[in-house]
């Protein structure tokens, strides 16, 4: 067997395993492995970024729009810090990522060489790991790297997808070993990793909806990552059964279909919301059922679970019967699990449940109400543009097979709960973890993985701020991609917190403003994105934000359109959010206030 240098082990695994990218940032902890990846970048491509952070998210969007993962390189020290936001961001949404971090070399373990992690125990940043990744792995010899590498790149794909870290030594990228030409296979290639439901749990499940008369279906995350709007699709047409999704699930069906509801919880829509709590069987496909989708698990806000019989479907075991108690639950893939409830349908005399059209009639009449309360202000004329507006004008102007990108902010919550996202786009958030940076930073990721499709990311003044460098890596490296910049002068979603739980008059520190003024800061991000060699343009009317988004899409450029938007007006809500010992605010928009 030739010798290797333990970095090009790690490369030639990558490319052995079909990895296209590498993303990450210089630093003296890394610099062996990059000099690897400069004699193979003809089979694995490097994007160099201006922030570790960036790197993370752009692995994470890549993922979610590809299924494939790709790799991160960063330097020891601080290089590797700045990359753990990221990771623990595709961690919470079961988002592969294999994270290699330098470390400083084995012979001065202990030392406190420039940059060691030591203080507990020695180069210890898989202690720091520890929280956001599946695995850490750290390799104190390159001829441990083989095996590590397989063991790292399965662990990555088998079970609750996610990321994996591998932290290396400088000597140990330099040093050489035996090794083979090629990477070791991958021992769990053959292994059946997808599991079907119980077959008498499916027939118990199928009872169960046929016996209802107001039934529901929920689509979770775990339904957009298999992919499975189809299946999803077909089965809601096949039992006339309505659909809302959880907020991460927001594609997971075209959100345009007679069928679908909508999102439901804090952010989600009155027939969302009302159908989730009024049902009398929910199955629930993929989903954890968390705070933001379930308005903080607050009795008959989002569900009413007793007296609903939850069908729970989830293929980690650990989700069911976690926040809600499951009248069944069915431990198994989403879509294995939706071929065989279609298969267990089709097999019945009747496919659809009988006595449910009074059920239908009432969910026309909730989505008639809840769509008349937002006409009046999503065609608003007023200046800076209502954030209903912009909603509305972002729909005009985006093509249907779009991937789109919301980071967290106040723009999120109107994201969730108006945008429609169609059959043949995407809609990539940050969910459990809600870091600022994803929207941001996730949109070079995405384009990368889908070139032919236009990339937008709707973003926050706050979040663009933090992550600004995007803009010169997409220039640097030419991907078209459209920033559209919710300029509002502040982290508003934080002030509605603020004045939601401590009242009117209690804004601290979460507007941009002149200390010697308090007058509002707006920066011209603009006038910044064409510092950078981007395109960049100010809207302020909302009848020029179509147009403006069209023209960006059709430069061929990165383009970045701040859009001044205003922050004193509120948004309809038809779900509700705590923080005990603190109460929130309940909806303002609830017809039924007695709830279901």
């Amino acid at each position: 067997m030739p010798e290797k240098k333990g970095a090009e082990i790690i490369i030639d695994h990558l490319v052995e395993r079909g990895v296209p990218y590498l993303f990450g940032l210089c630093g003296h902890g890394d610099v062996a492995l990059m000099d690897a990846a400069l004699d193979r970048q003809d089979r694995i491509k490097t994007i160099s970024t201006h922030h570790e952070q960036t790197a993370g998210f752009m692995a994470d969007a890549y993922f979610r729009v590809s299924g494939q993962p790709v790799a991160t390189f960063t330097s020891c020290g601080p290089g590797s810090v700045s990359i753990q936001a990221a990771i623990a961001c595709a961690m919470a949404d079961s988002s592969a990522i294999f994270a290699i971090t330098g470390n400083v070399p084995t012979q001065q373990f202990n030392k406190g060489p420039f940059q060691e992690l030591g203080h507990h125990y020695q180069a210890d940043f898989v202690s720091a790991m520890r929280p956001y990744v599946k695995r850490s792995y750290q390799a104190s010899r390159p001829d441990m790297l083989p095996d590590m590498m397989r063991q790292a790149y399965s662990t990555m794909l088998t079970g609750r997808v996610g990321p994996v870290h591998l932290d290396v030594p400088f000597n140990v990228f330099a040093e050489t070993t035996d090794a083979p030409d090629d990477a070791q296979p991958d021992w769990s290639g053959q292994v059946a990793l997808r599991s079907q439901g119980a077959p008498e749990a499916i027939e118990r499940a199928v009872d169960l909806l046929h016996s209802s008369t107001r039934p529901l279906i929920l689509a979770g995350h775990g339904c957009t990552l298999a992919k499975a709007g189809a299946l999803l699709t077909e089965l809601a047409e096949l039992l006339d059964m309505p659909v809302a999704t959880t907020p991460q699930g927001k594609g997971a069906m075209d959100e345009r279909h007679p069928l679908c509801l909508g999102p439901t919880g804090r952010d989600g829509v009155y027939p969302g919301n009302r159908a989730a709590r009024s049902c009398d069987v929910l199955l629930a496909l993929g989903t954890r059922f968390g705070d933001r989708g379930t308005s903080g698990w607050i009795p008959g806000a989002t569900h009413s679970i007793p007296p609903t019989r939850l069908i729970h479907v989830d293929h980690d075991a650990g989700q069911i019967g976690k926040n809600y108690p499951a009248t069944l639950g069915i431990v198994g893939d989403v879509t294995l699990v939706l071929e065989q409830l279609l298969g267990a349908v089709k097999g019945r005399k009747a496919a659809r449940p009988a006595n449910t059209g009074a059920w239908r009639d009432s969910i026309e009449n909730w989505r008639h109400e809840w769509q008349k309360a937002l006409a009046a202000t999503s065609s608003s004329d007023a200046v800076p543009i209502h954030p209903d507006r912009v909603i509305n004008e972002l729909q005009k102007a985006i093509p249907e097979d779009a991937v789109m990108l919301a980071d967290i902010g106040a723009h999120h919550s109107w994201m969730v709960q108006q945008w429609k996202v169609p059959a043949k786009g995407r809609l990539l958030q940050s969910g459990a973890f809600a870091s600022m940076g994803l929207g941001v930073a996730g949109a070079l990721g995405a384009k990368l993985a889908r070139p032919e499709s236009p990339v937008v990311a709707v973003v926050g003044d706050g979040g663009f701020m933090m992550h600004s460098n995007v803009v010169a890596t997409a220039v640097e490296y030419e991907l078209p991609i459209v920033w559209v910049v919710w300029n509002n002068c502040g982290y508003v979603s934080i002030r509605d917190i603020q004045t939601g739980f401590f009242g009117q008059g209690r804004e601290f520190a979460t507007r941009f403003r002149r200390q010697s003024t308090g007058e509002l800061q707006w920066t011209d991000y603009a006038m910044l994105a064409e510092a950078m060699g981007a395109r960049g343009v100010r809207v302020e009317r909302p009848g020029d934000l179509a147009g403006q988004l069209s023209a960006a899409l059709a430069s061929g450029k990165p383009t970045v359109l701040d859009v001044r938007v205003q922050s004193e007006v509120g948004r309809l809500t038809s779900g509700a959010w705590d923080m005990p010992p603190l109460k929130g605010k309940g909806p303002n928009f609830d017809p039924d206030p007695h709830r279901g």
